[in-house]
């Protein structure tokens, strides 16, 4: 009696009709891929890989499943008059480029004026966790998460820098190692008091 296959789950916040496939389908993927960089699946060494790659990609995206709202949702308002930014520094970034899915890896700043309310810090390196997990490039990754601060908390304004190497650049293509790819987004009072957005580079630089 054959396996019953199973359920189509909609995955993806751009395409609500994209169906992920089942997990066998993704295991005949992974092989057929051996096969096309010239290896034999089946060998001793390989006949494992299909699972673990499967496994891999299970945890290095799992953002998909991830719901950003529900861990920015818990806010507290008493904030005693505070109205200075709040930020965090160094946060972990591995993710992975849209383009060629290699792994871009680097650290995350971020930063945020209460407004009435603020969220605990750990939310905060959260919502860059979820969205990192996820195919995007890094301009749309610092779009998201301060987009995403910016809707739940209405903060005053939003600071956002990532500092990453990009694996596409130096293991592909041009070969350059060491490189590294900055990108910032900026809202509300960061965005137009330009001294506090230099504060703010300021001390993510550790200044």
């Amino acid at each position: 009696m054959s396996p019953t296959p199973a359920k189509p789950v909609l995955v993806g916040d751009n395409d609500p009709a994209t169906l992920r496939p089942s997990r066998e389908e993704a295991l005949k993927a992974v092989r057929t891929l051996l096969a096309w960089a010239g290896d034999n699946p089946d060998r001793p060494g390989l006949i494992d890989t299909p699972k673990r790659v499967v496994d891999a990609y299970g945890e290095w995206f799992d953002g998909y499943d991830a719901d950003v709202a529900k861990e920015l949702s818990r806010t507290f308002e008493d904030v005693q008059g505070y109205d200075d930014m709040v930020l965090l520094r160094d946060i972990e970034v591995e993710s992975h480029c849209e383009h060629h899915m290699a792994p871009f890896l680097g650290k995350a700043y971020v930063a945020y004026i209460p407004n009435e309310k603020v969220v605990g810090i750990s939310k905060l390196a959260r919502v860059v966790e979820i969205f990192s997990r996820r195919l995007q490039t890094q301009e749309t990754l610092t779009q998201l998460i301060a987009g995403a601060i910016e809707s739940h908390l209405q903060p005053a304004g939003v600071a956002v820098l990532i500092d990453a190497e990009h694996q596409c650049m130096t293991t592909r293509g041009v070969h350059h190692r060491h490189v590294s790819t900055i990108t910032t987004r900026f809202t509300g009072d960061f965005k137009t008091d330009a001294a506090l957005k230099d504060r703010f580079l300021k001390l993510a630089q550790g200044r």
